[in-house]
C-alpha cells in the first residue's frame, strides 16, 4: 500500500525546485533577447539616418540640376522638398562647413544618442560620414553627424 501512495504522489506533478529551474532559464533567455534587439533597434536608427542624410544630399543635388546653383541654409525648406518623397525631418538640417570642412555645403543631423551615436561610429568610415563641421571632418560618434553634399 505504501508503494503504491508513493508511486501515485510521485507522478503527480513537477516539483518547485523543478518549476524554480524552468523559470530560471527563461529568465535567462529572454534577458539575452533584450539585450541583441536593442542593438538591432540602434542598429536600424542609424541606417534610417544615414540614409535620410543621403536622401537630403540627392534632393541638394537634383536641385542644383535644375537652378544651375547650391541649396543653401537661407534657401526655404519647400525648394529641396519637392525633390524629396517626404517632407523632411526637421532635426536635419543644410548648412555650409567650418573648421575642417571650410567651404563645403553639409547636411547635418542634430544629436544622435546612446547606442545610435555608437552604430553611426561603426558605420562613419564607410558611409561618408562627419562630425560636427565645426570640430572636424572625421565622425567620432558624438555630437552632430553629417554628410558633405559638395567640397
Amino acid at each position: 500500500m505504501k508503494k503504491m501512495i508513493k508511486k501515485y504522489r510521485k507522478a503527480k506533478g513537477f516539483t518547485l525546485v523543478e518549476l524554480l529551474i524552468v523559470i530560471i532559464i527563461i529568465g535567462i533567455l529572454a534577458g539575452m533577447m533584450m539585450l541583441s534587439t536593442g542593438a538591432a533597434t540602434d542598429k536600424a536608427e542609424a541606417v534610417k539616418i544615414v540614409s535620410n542624410l543621403r536622401n537630403i544630399k540627392s534632393a541638394c543635388l537634383m536641385y542644383y540640376a535644375d537652378h544651375s546653383e547650391w541649396p543653401t541654409a537661407d534657401t526655404p525648406d519647400a525648394s529641396i522638398d519637392v525633390y524629396l518623397d517626404a517632407t523632411r525631418p526637421k532635426s536635419y538640417d543644410i548648412k555650409k562647413g567650418t573648421g575642417g570642412t571650410e567651404g563645403a555645403l553639409v547636411v547635418v543631423y542634430d544629436q544622435p544618442s546612446g547606442g545610435v551615436a555608437t552604430k553611426l561610429g561603426e558605420m562613419a568610415e564607410d558611409s561618408g560620414l562627419i562630425a560636427d563641421t565645426a570640430v572636424s571632418s572625421d565622425y567620432k560618434g558624438s555630437g552632430v553627424v553629417g554628410m558633405i553634399i559638395r567640397k
